[in-house]
């Protein structure tokens, strides 16, 4: 049955049995479990009952009412069990929580927890910076402002001669080459290493190196330990001329093995604008300075400890372990000092990545760089890294410096002046390759 009717101006037709249909359909699919739907229905219903009661017969308001008023009890139903389900579950869980209180309550109490107890252990920092004190004071000089434990460390460029005062920044870690350190339990040169590894990255920029921060992360903090390590940091300050002017050594128990820990600096120089070392000035024809490095430094420790083994066995056997631990050469003094006389056009820090990477970093669009592999002499221990590996030159001159740590480019002219200056400071200088038009390096 169709009813047409007009409301509000509109003529609506309602199919009656359609709409008792919509309804027994509706409340089939409520969900007694969902209190928003049994709530929505029951309003739902009165709604259509009291928009619908003016259209029937008698026969039919008869019939859609009894359908709707069923329809209303069972959504109520439906809305009073959903309330008793939740009853019951809030009634079981409050069974629970409060049987996990009672066993709580009956549990034996726990010893007495502290910072030490978890592992930290503050006296040991406070002896470790009593004894590193006397060390860090070595780098001083008179701009350093303050002391030891201020939030910041002061520095003061107010005597700085600079026109144009640049800053130049660097940071690096030690890599995996500490785990020689822990091995043979050698901690007084890891430092410097540390300092070598920035310092000699902000110089090559002709920046003069002005303070130095360390960060030191260890599982248990051991003040003698510590005391070595930050002496090997201010003896690196001491050789680069730049002030060791705080730090952070942070106890972190269960995140490093017993004895270990890792270490990282990061280093702030100066420079006049004009003496910016860029490259820009580097042409074809210019010469490649080698100076020597004092062994593999602080890169490609991860394939050393490969070759030669990281246990303390392995690196005693033949001082092994000595010779790969030595320091990494400081150049600063000898390259600040070469760039007050000669005009350097270009210094390249060999570390990761060998010459490969590095050379051809400090060389202009269009220009690129050829060196003789045959032009230095290598050390032993290179010769030994070299037939133990058995790899390609391609593949040593891209991961281990070979024994050249820096080098510098200059015009041809001033090669030999170089090279003699060079030595005089304490370096061993070699004329190992030229630059030519092109990109990147070809070892000859």
């Amino acid at each position: 049955m169709c009813i047409v009717v007009k409301r509000d101006g509109r003529k609506e037709s309602f199919d009656i049995n359609k709409i008792i249909k919509a309804i027994e359909r509706s409340f089939s699919d409520v969900n007694i479990n969902d209190k928003s739907k049994a709530e929505e229905f029951a309003k739902e219903v009165a709604g259509i009952l009291d928009y619908t009661a003016p259209l029937y017969t008698d026969e039919i308001q008869i019939k859609v009412e009894i359908v709707l008023a069923n329809a209303k009890s069972r959504a109520c139903e439906a809305f009073h069990d959903y309330r008793a389900q939740r009853t019951r579950i809030r009634n079981e869980r409050d069974k629970g929580l409060s049987k996990t209180l009672i066993d709580i309550a009956h549990k034996p109490a726990s010893p007495l927890l502290d910072y030490k107890a978890a592992g930290v252990d503050v006296e040991a920092g406070y002896k470790a910076v009593e004894l590193m004190k006397k060390h860090v004071k070595r780098t001083y000089d008179s701009n350093v402002m303050g002391d030891l434990g201020s939030f910041g460390g002061f520095y003061s460029i107010a005597d700085d001669k600079s026109k144009e005062p640049v800053l130049v920044a660097g940071t690096d870690g030690v890599g995996t080459k500490l785990k020689l350190a822990f091995a043979l339990n050698k901690h007084d040169t890891i430092g410097i290493d540390c300092v070598a590894m920035c310092v000699n990255d902000i110089v090559c920029q002709g920046a003069k190196p002005l303070f130095f921060l360390d960060y030191l992360a260890t599982g248990k903090l051991e003040p003698v330990q510590v005391e070595q390590i930050v002496a090997g940091i201010a003896e690196g300050c001491v050789q680069s001329g730049c002030a060791l002017i705080g730090g952070e050594t942070a106890e972190m128990p269960g995140f490093y093995g017993a004895g270990e820990y890792d270490l990282a600096g990061f280093a702030v120089g100066i420079v006049d604008r004009p003496k910016v070392i860029n490259g820009n000035k580097i042409k074809a024809g210019d010469t490649l300075i080698g100076l020597a490095s004092s062994g593999v430094h602080s890169n490609g420790f991860s394939l050393i400890r490969k070759l030669f083994g990281d246990t303390k066995t392995e690196l005693e056997k033949n001082n092994i372990g000595q010779m790969l631990l030595t320091p990494t050469r400081l150049y600063v003094k000898t390259i600040l000092s070469l760039i007050e006389k000669y005009d350097i056009k270009g210094v390249a820090h060999i570390t990761g990545g060998g010459f490969i990477e590095n050379i051809p970093r400090i060389f202009p669009k269009g220009i690129g760089g050829e060196v003789d592999v045959n032009s230095y002499p290598k050390s032993v221990l290179f010769e030994l890294i070299t037939e133990k590996s058995r790899l390609s030159n391609d593949k040593l001159y891209n991961t281990f410096n070979m024994g050249i740590g820096m080098v510098l480019c200059v015009d041809s002219k001033d090669t030999d002046k170089v090279i003699a200056s060079a030595e005089e400071l304490g370096e061993k200088a070699y004329l190992i390759g030229k630059t030519v038009k092109g990109e990147g390096l070809k070892l000859l």
